[in-house]
């Protein structure tokens, strides 16, 4: 569990950066893209989150797994926003630095979870 708390903070803490970045695009007139960002990079700890009620194994697998589809889902937001000058590159590095280890950690919950109910 140990690794839920970790990948619980590590996803907090960049919602809250995604929802700064967001705020500085958006001062920029540009709200579609932006949008898709807040939506995806809030929405990998909200599923996490919701991994923690989850009834059952599979459940839990379900979860996780949106979460890793979300993260995924935000470095190419991220990508694309930097690529279009919208975001800073340095700013965007770093999004994407921290976005890219939540990819890894919630791979690795997952995988290892499906693995556990095969056993």
């Amino acid at each position: 569990m140990a690794d839920n708390n970790q990948v619980k903070e590590k996803s907090y803490a960049f919602a809250l950066l995604v929802v700064g970045a967001v705020q500085e695009i958006q001062r920029r007139k540009e709200y579609v893209l932006s949008g898709q960002l807040l939506r995806a990079g809030t929405s990998i700890g909200a599923n996490i989150e919701e991994s923690t009620a989850a009834q059952t194994k599979r459940d839990f697998i379900a979860k996780m797994a949106i979460a890793s589809k979300e993260a995924r889902e935000s470095d190419y937001w991220l990508r694309l926003l930097s690529d279009s000058g919208y975001l800073d590159s340095n700013q965007a590095a770093e999004l994407r630095g921290k976005c890219l280890e939540l990819i890894k950690m919630l791979t690795a919950i997952v995988k290892t979870s499906q693995l556990a109910t095969k056993h």
